[in-house]
This record gives structure tokens, sequence and C-alpha cells, in this order.
């Protein structure tokens, strides 16, 4: 398939290409109990107790991504750590994921993916738009989501991928929800995170930060003002695309003080052809003591990538980036790989 054909799918399933307008009110799917205890017991099987809780959560989320929720995996010594995914503004699991998740599974990881920050389409009831509700309750859901992981699993820790929002609501959980602690990193829940296009700083929407200004003005900035939420959600954006803009209250808190977290492994990947964040270099951190930063640009991989804040979830020099993130000895045992842009001219 010629690469214009692959952009013209992928931005047909870009991000925050939302095609229905959002309700205020979240989506809420009810989780039915697995297990069949007397009022006020809990059970003390505890393999089955977090296969209950982990298999109670995705009942709530949709169908899953090929390659991952497979509750029978089993961490590999090569692998030790499961893999959850976390996708961005208003494209869930199914959408994000259906290329990275397969290829990661096939890799021996095990790998799981949630859906968060689902809000009801307002014409169509049926249909559950994902991450564009509230970023700090997001981390909440993102929160229970990784412990439930860890406790079905077994494992200590886990490597989170995210993309777009998925990063910067990452780090959202390491810092307010519990994923990383400062004091003792050793009680870290978290080894590494891996973004690809994260709006860590925030960015402008090719546009949109000029009517954030305006509402700046008339002090409709905080996150939780029902005027600045409608306004939002006129754009497709939601709540979520608010908070994400420049300058917005929960950017400033997250990004006040360290950046980073001791214990932490982050690896921030952008394309200097993203379209969504702007300016794209602000998805790279700044390291603080204890944690280990690395900022990449895949142009610095391949100088003639074409990737942009989609299509780096298909590309294969994008994740090889993302695999020699998560595994530094995947970079010591393949080549680079380099998509060669379709000649002007060419369909």
């Amino acid at each position: 398939m010629k690469f214009a054909r692959r952009i013209a799918v992928a931005t047909a399933t870009a991000t925050l290409a939302v095609s229905a307008s959002l309700a205020t009110t979240p989506a809420i799917a009810s989780a039915q109990p697995t297990a069949d205890l007397p009022p006020g017991e809990v059970s003390t099987d505890s393999p089955a107790t977090s296969y209950n809780r982990l298999s109670e959560l995705l009942s709530t989320m949709g169908p899953s991504t090929d390659g991952t929720n497979d509750l029978d995996c089993v961490p590999s010594p090569e692998h030790p750590r499961p893999v959850v995914l976390v996708h961005g503004t208003g494209s869930g699991m199914t959408q994000t994921w259906p290329i990275v998740a397969p290829q990661l599974a096939d890799l021996g990881y095990c790998v799981y993916a949630l859906n968060y920050g689902g809000a009801t389409a307002m014409f169509d009831p049926d249909t559950t738009i994902w991450g564009v509700t509230d970023i700090e309750q997001s981390a909440v859901e993102v929160r229970d989501f990784v412990d439930a992981v860890l406790e079905h699993t077994g494992s200590d820790k886990v490597d989170l991928v995210g993309h777009s929002q998925g990063g910067m609501l990452s780090r959202q959980y390491l810092k307010f929800e519990g994923g990383a602690d400062p004091v003792d990193p050793a009680r870290n829940k978290v080894e590494n995170l891996v973004m690809l296009g994260a709006t860590n700083h925030g960015t402008s929407f090719n546009g949109l930060q000029q009517l954030y200004g305006a509402l700046a003005i008339l002090g409709l900035t905080n996150g939780k003002d029902i005027v600045a939420q409608a306004l939002f959600a006129g754009t497709n954006l939601g709540v979520a695309g608010q908070q994400q803009l420049i300058g917005s209250r929960v950017l400033a808190a997250l990004n006040n003080g360290p950046e980073t977290l001791p214990g932490i492994t982050y690896t921030s990947i952008a394309t200097r052809h993203d379209e969504i964040v702007t300016p794209p270099e602000s998805s790279f951190l700044e390291p603080d003591p204890g944690a280990e930063v690395y900022n990449k640009w895949v142009q610095d991989l391949c100088p003639s990538s074409p990737a942009d804040h989609s299509t780096m979830l298909m590309l294969p020099e994008s994740l090889y980036l993302l695999k020699s993130a998560l595994d530094p000895a995947y970079a010591g045992a393949h080549e680079v790989p380099c998509t060669v842009p379709d000649a002007p001219g060419t369909a």
C-alpha cells in the first residue's frame, strides 16, 4: 500500500478526530461481580480475586484490541513487566493500538490496554467516546487498572506506553495517584514510561490556544467552569482538550516542581511533523534527580520520516524507538527501519 493511502487511513482514526459531539455526563458501565460470596466476605483465593477484578474492569470498556488483555498471559523472564497501553483524546484502545499491541505481544510481552474517560455521544446514546472527560478523574481510572494488572499478574511493576494525552495522563497518575513514590522509589509501580506525541507541556491545537486565552481573560480556565467545558465540548475535544491547552490548571499543577520522578525511565518520542501537539518539542521533559529521561525525534533516527501525530502509531521507525525503549536489547538485535515517503504524484 502506498504511504499516501496509509496516511489517509491513519488520519481517519486520528486521536483527536472525534466524529460526534459529547454529552457532559460521563459514560458509566456497571460491572457485575463474578464471585459468589456471602455479603461482607472477601475471597482469600488471590489469583481468582485478581482475575475477577481485572476482568470486571475490562467488562466496562468494550472490545479489546488484538494482542491485549489475555488474562492467561504469564510474564516471562525476558519481559517480566506487563505493558499497559494508554490511548489519547477521543480514541479508544481499538483505534489506537491495532498495530502496536500485536507486535508487542509477538515479542513476548503481556500487553494490557484500557479505555478511560468515556462520555456518551450526544446524538447516539449507544456510542461512547473515550478520553474526553476530566483528566484528573481519568488518572484515577488508570490507577485502578494498573493496580488490577499488578494484582492479577503478580508483578511488582508495569511499563506504561501512552499516546498523546495518554503520555501526560500517565504522568498525572505517577505524580498524583500513587504510581510513583518519590520518598521510596523502590515502591514505584512503574519502571518505564514511553510516550509518543505526548501533550506534556500542552498544545496550542493549531489555533485553539487563542480561544483559551480569551477564556483566561474571563477567568474561565480553571478546568471546572461549566462555560469553558461547554465551549470545549463544542470543539469535539471535551474537557480533556481544554485541560491540555498550554497554561491550563491541570498542566500547571503537573509540571510544577519536578517533571520527572526518581526511579522511573522516561522516553518521549516526538515527530517534527506533529500537527496536533504544537509546538512538537513541548512533548519533551527535563530530567530531574533520580530519573532517566530520553527525548527522541523520529527524524533523528530517520531524517526523511513522514511520521505525524497519528502515523507514529504505525510506522516502523517510531515503533522501533518504542520497542527499544521497552527493551534496550531490541535495538542491538534489529536494524533501523526507515519509511521511504511516496514520490510526489504517485498514487
